[in-house]
């Protein structure tokens, strides 16, 4: 199974967009968000094209394909409207052989872990920042953010197949932190 894995769209329908004709592009059957939907939340400045009614349109129009955790910035009115879960503060899945815990990243993160099983994947978002840190017991990794990248990082997603890849939502293109 191929998935696609994304965090802090913020409202953005510009960056939504794109990140969907990317999630089209590359076959995925699924796609992984880590929060942070519709609200651009009050630490960042609006993203371009800011319109989380047009956001909502586009994500409930992929519905099925969807596997989503609660963001900081994501509160039970977005889930009236959202017509899909988003209100799990963590999720388990398997990918290939690994086993992913993917949160958002605001509770737990690379330095408050979930209780995870050795070797596993923490996969976090909220920091905008791609990222992939070996720790002595999990796998911390970020795929940045789509719509809010920070520290010069690229606005970004991963995809999973047989390995995990950060790519560019822009281009398409894969690049190495």
């Amino acid at each position: 199974m191929k998935w696609m894995i994304a965090s802090d769209i913020h409202g953005s329908s510009k960056y939504c967009r794109m990140m969907l004709d990317r999630f089209q592009a590359e076959k995925a059957d699924r796609l992984l968000l880590l929060g942070d939907l519709l609200y651009h939340g009050p630490r960042n400045d609006l993203p371009e094209e800011y319109n989380p009614k047009r956001v909502i349109e586009m994500l409930n129009s992929v519905k099925e394909c969807l596997v989503c955790v609660r963001g900081n910035c994501d509160t039970e009115v977005d889930q009236m409207v959202l017509n899909f879960p988003i209100m799990a503060d963590y999720a388990v899945v398997q990918m290939g052989e690994q086993m992913v815990y993917a949160t958002h990243g605001h509770h737990f993160n690379e330095d408050n872990p979930l209780p995870v099983a050795e070797g596993c994947i923490l996969l976090c978002g909220h920091t905008h920042v791609p990222r992939y840190v070996k720790h002595e017991r999990f796998i911390y990794m970020n795929p940045g953010s789509v719509s809010i990248p920070k520290e010069q990082s690229l606005h970004s997603y991963m995809v999973y197949e047989d390995d995990f890849v950060w790519k560019d939502v822009i281009t398409g293109r894969p690049y190495t932190l």
